[in-house]
């Protein structure tokens, strides 16, 4: 078992909570960049909108690579699991509401 799968298999449900760290520290990490680049867009994006955005953002890149997790099935089942739908409305909206235009 390598260090990836050890660090993996703590979970709180079905989710592995080293997947979580990791992404939004991934994110934090990155947010100079996207603020630079949404700068060159004339839009501001605050720290906090991207790290409401990383969840719904990443139910998007694992529906368009093909990468079936726990929180994608779980979005995309069309008869179960509302409080997660819910939740990534709320957390997009929350991320959105933070870009603001530039002049």
């Amino acid at each position: 078992m390598n260090i990836i799968d050890t660090l993996r298999q703590y979970r709180l449900g079905p989710f592995a909570i080293f997947d979580f760290a990791t992404a939004y520290l991934g994110m934090l990490f990155v947010a100079p960049l996207i603020k630079k680049l949404f700068l060159w867009f004339n839009l501001r994006i605050t720290t906090a909108s991207i790290l409401w955005l990383v969840l719904p953002l990443s139910i998007i890149v694992h529906i368009l690579i093909g990468q079936k997790t726990a929180l994608t099935n779980m979005f995309l089942d069309p008869t179960h699991y509302y409080t997660i739908k819910v939740l990534m409305v709320i957390m997009t909206v929350k991320g959105v509401w933070g870009i603001r235009t530039v002049r």
